[in-house]
């Protein structure tokens, strides 16, 4: 069986005359690169619709604050000033920055818990990171929001708020504890990967909510982006328990 691929576009979920705030569907790459000339980026798509100063000066990828793996989902912060955009990225700096996550991972984990093992990239495979002893630090929390079924199997579905922001980080820190995310291509073998993609077409990871302070209002704010059609119709095709 081959599910329907979702075709979808940035949404706005917020903006100003400082800030941009996106709802950046799957299967878009978000910066421009030597390997994205054949697809359309974030980036492009930014360009071609909107006009503010960081699309207008190189070297500030279109004021694009931090990134999402492509077949990830949710909220991404543009900054369309030089000043927002360095305000920004200075909190992403300081752990200021209050992120959380929307996962769908095998089998049945506690009801909470913190996750704080160092990452680095492999040196076999530089696509790939993993906990290493000279591996960077990173720390994500969890808690356990719903239980479901499909046939034997059980999968969690959970909350992570990663207190730092690694690549990979929270793709890692499941699948080091043995609770792997559901249809990641990197992290989750190649036969559950063919089983999850009968039901769930991509990985089950999205971006449900950012915190910060507005680079120039100076108050806490947050928003969120609800969890897309192709990850609810997923959720749909499991049992509740």
């Amino acid at each position: 069986m081959i599910l329907p691929v979702i075709s979808l576009k940035p949404e706005v979920v917020y903006q100003d005359n400082y800030l941009l705030v996106l709802n950046k569907p799957p299967f878009w790459t978000v910066n421009r690169s030597r390997t994205t000339q054949n697809q359309t980026t974030i980036q492009d798509w930014l360009e071609k619709g909107f006009n503010y100063e960081t699309l207008k000066k190189s070297g500030f990828r279109s004021g694009i604050a931090h990134r999402l793996d492509k077949n990830t989902s949710g909220v991404l912060l543009v900054g369309k000033t030089i000043k927002s955009l360095t305000r920004i990225q200075q909190q992403f700096y300081k752990r200021q920055v209050e992120k959380e996550y929307l996962a769908l991972v095998y089998d049945v984990l506690p009801l909470e818990g913190e996750i704080t093992v160092p990452i680095s990239r492999l040196p076999w495979d530089r696509e790939k990171f993993g906990v290493t002893l000279g591996g960077k630090e990173a720390k994500s929390r969890f808690v356990r929001v719903a239980v479901y079924q499909k046939g034997n199997q059980k999968y969690s579905l959970v909350r992570v708020f990663p207190r730092t922001g690694r690549t990979h980080q929270i793709r890692v820190h499941f699948r080091y504890l043995g609770y792997p995310i559901v249809a990641d291509p990197d992290y989750v073998g190649r036969k559950r990967l063919r089983q999850d993609q009968s039901w769930c077409p991509r990985i089950f990871l999205h971006a449900l909510a950012v915190s910060f302070v507005h680079p120039k209002k100076g108050d806490r704010v947050k928003f969120s982006a609800s969890l897309p059609e192709d990850l609810e119709l997923a959720l749909e095709r499991l049992e509740k328990v």
